[in-house]
C-alpha cells in the first residue's frame, strides 16, 4: 500500500496547532499581563536565602570534566539495555560484539584513570 503525502496532512495541521498555541500563548501573555517593576521584585532569587557576593564565580574545570565523563559512561551503559532484553536472539554473534563494546568502554576508563581526570585536589 502506498501513502501519498495527503496521508501527512494530519500530522502536520496537529503540529501547527501545537506551535501556534504556544507561540500565541506566549505572545498573548506577554501583552495583557502585568508589567511590574521594583527594586525587590528585580533582585536574584535563590531559593528564600539571600543573595551574598558575586554569582560569576568561576567553577573548577576538573567539575565540569566529571560531568562530561559521567555523561558519556552513563549513555553508554544505556546500550546494555536493549542487548539484554536481545540477548537470545543475537547469539554468539551479538555476544561478541558486546565484548568488544565493553573492551572499547574499559579502554576508556582506563585511560581516564591514568589520565588522572577523576582525582581532586
Amino acid at each position: 500500500m502506498q501513502s501519498n503525502q495527503l496521508d501527512y496532512f494530519p500530522i502536520l495541521m496537529q503540529m501547527l496547532l501545537a506551535v501556534g498555541f504556544v507561540v500565541g500563548t506566549i505572545i498573548i501573555s506577554g501583552k495583557l499581563g502585568p508589567r511590574r517593576s521594583s527594586k525587590v521584585k528585580d533582585e536574584n532569587f535563590e531559593c528564600g536565602i539571600e543573595s551574598v557576593g558575586n554569582a560569576r564565580i568561576p567553577f573548577s574545570v576538573k567539575y565540569f570534566l566529571v560531568a562530561i565523563l559521567f555523561v558519556l559512561f552513563d549513555v553508554e551503559v544505556i546500550f546494555l539495555y536493549p542487548w539484554a532484553i536481545n540477548f537470545k536472539s543475537l547469539g554468539i554473534e551479538g555476544m561478541i560484539k558486546m565484548v568488544v563494546f565493553m573492551m572499547l568502554l574499559l579502554v576508556g576508563f582506563f585511560y581516564i584513570i591514568k589520565k588522572k581526570a577523576l582525582e581532586w585536589e
